[in-house]
């Protein structure tokens, strides 16, 4: 077979034009320990914190740990796939993830990886996960409402957009699904969602999500999971890959609600990654930055002044307690950098209180602020009448002679207990529960049998709806009560249809 010279020319010519005398120059380490989830290699002298670093097999580690003769680095995918004298190489770029528009309503591990079988994210956007938290002086006072939907948070603890309100209590006290209906409740209310679920079943996630796809929530929603098979690594970060998420559209004006579910966990996964990398160990065996590892995440939670576009994060971490102990070391270390904790006590939940708030141990320490005047006006003396009630509720139970005040303070309390109990993922919009909460502390339920308390409350809603929208409308639009004769001579009206209860039908539905 005969070559011309023509072609041959070309050829060089062809080599000539894409030749590139640039020499590529790449830092290089080598494995010499692997196990866990983490790396040792010995090699890379100027590696930086927080680096992103590849190893032969295409799995990307961070580095955690610079010491004298190697560098201890977090493996971000499966360790399995590293061996003892791979290489591994800087790559120059600190940890990121993807973010923009794209992610709303996808599900994503830590990496930014979708996991919920619906292709790839078509985004170019990246931010890296861990960020300096924005300054006083870039800040602004919390005073925009955020609603969460639930009475009995939103008149006893309420939260504002910018604000970081902790969520404790034990095991299986209702912690997810106060955060779940919270996030529901977002719909149309110009916020996105940002759901970060850490040591949660698959199952549970599952089952969440498609909670919030049921109720639309989805489309304003972005879950990130870190499942409990997966390297501690990846649970570690997955509370900061939500955070750099949920920036992206604070710091272009927008509104952010973020759930940490829960902080236990990654503090769990960060002890167990530091003693693996052999740091020393502190109190409980957790590491000697343990309150930093939790503060430098939530401070990223702000609301922004107006020269930074006035968007917002609001973050509610999630706290696991043992037997109710907040004076525990993790629950101590979060309840000290939130501002205020909500408190779910599991004997309140088991005896049907639901959702199961301790109003003596919750507070707010700025979401005042931000509540609607109408809500300040009607909830003024809800925490005083529950916390009088419980105290007299102990005594009562060792005298039958009361006298007739203390009687219409148990009766109240009672009903007031009663008024803040709500069915799962029924939140409620703010007129409705001023509505509901100027009906009890006016008296008008003071008469109204326990049993009764819910038929009357949603009665009164329909009644509303249908003859006396206007004054829920005044309170939607303007967020004050409008003209209270005109309240109370509506709901005295609604009053005096009310049909309580008969025998025959109480025993009906205790039958069904």
């Amino acid at each position: 077979m005969s070559i011309k010279a023509e072609e041959i020319s070309a050829l060089i010519k062809q080599q000539l034009a894409n030749y590139q005398d640039e020499i590529s120059v790449e830092e290089t380490g080598t494995v010499t320990y692997v196990g866990d989830g983490i790396a040792r290699a010995h090699g890379l002298e100027n590696a930086l914190v927080g680096e992103l670093l590849e190893f032969d097999s295409g799995v990307y580690g961070m580095v955690q740990n610079l010491e004298t003769n190697d560098v201890g680095i977090v493996v971000l995918g499966d360790f399995t796939k590293i061996t003892e004298g791979d290489t591994v190489k800087r790559t120059g770029r600190i940890m990121e993830v993807p973010v923009g528009d794209a992610m709303i309503g996808r599900v994503v591990n830590s990496l930014g990886q979708p996991v919920d079988g619906k292709g790839d994210i078509k985004t170019d956007k990246t931010r890296p996960i861990e960020r300096k938290a924005p300054g006083v002086m870039d800040r602004k006072s919390v005073f925009e409402p955020l609603q969460t939907g639930m009475k009995a948070i939103d008149s006893l603890v309420p939260i504002g957009r910018g604000q970081r309100e902790l969520i404790i209590g034990d095991r299986k006290t209702g912690k997810t699904t106060v955060a779940i209906d919270t996030i529901i409740n977002q719909k149309d209310q110009n916020m996105i969602c940002v759901y970060v679920a850490i040591g949660q079943k698959e199952s549970t996630v599952r089952s969440s999500v498609e909670t919030l796809r049921k109720y639309g929530a989805m489309d304003y929603t972005i879950v990130v999971t870190a499942g409990p098979s997966e390297p501690a690594p990846l649970l570690y970060i997955a509370p900061y890959a939500g955070a750099a998420m949920g920036e992206e559209f604070m710091f272009n004006g927008k509104h952010v609600l973020i759930i940490y579910d829960d902080l236990s966990k990654q503090a769990d996964a960060y002890r167990e990654l530091s003693l693996i990398l052999r740091r020393p160990p502190g109190r409980e065996a957790y590491p000697g930055d343990i309150f930093y590892t939790h503060s430098r995440l939530l401070e990223r939670a702000a609301k922004l002044s107006d020269d930074l576009g006035g968007g917002s994060m609001t973050a509610m971490p999630i706290i696991e307690t043992k037997a109710g102990d907040v004076s525990a070391y993790i629950p101590t270390n979060v309840i000290s950098i939130t501002d205020g904790q909500i408190f779910l006590d599991s004997d309140s939940f088991y005896s049907g209180v639901r959702p199961a708030i301790d109003a003596g141990t919750s507070v707010s320490r700025v979401g005042g602020d931000a509540q609607v005047k109408a809500m300040k006006k009607v909830a003024g003396t809800l925490r005083l009448d529950l916390a009088s009630y419980h105290e007299l509720e102990s005594f009562a139970q060792f005298g039958s002679d009361l006298d007739a005040a203390t009687q219409a303070k148990l009766n109240r309390g009672a009903r007031t207990v009663e008024v803040l109990k709500q069915p799962l993922h029924s939140p409620l919009s703010v007129q409705k529960q001023v509505l509901i909460l100027f009906a009890l502390t006016n008296g008008f339920l003071d008469d109204i049998a326990l049993d009764d308390i819910a038929k009357f409350e949603s009665g009164l809603f329909d009644f509303f709806d249908a003859s006396h929208a206007d004054l829920l409308d005044v309170i939607a639009k303007t967020g004050d009560l409008p003209d209270v004769d005109k309240m109370k001579a509506a709901v005295q009206e609604f009053v005096n249809t009310f049909q309580p209860t008969d025998a025959d039908e109480a025993e009906a539905a205790t039958n069904k």
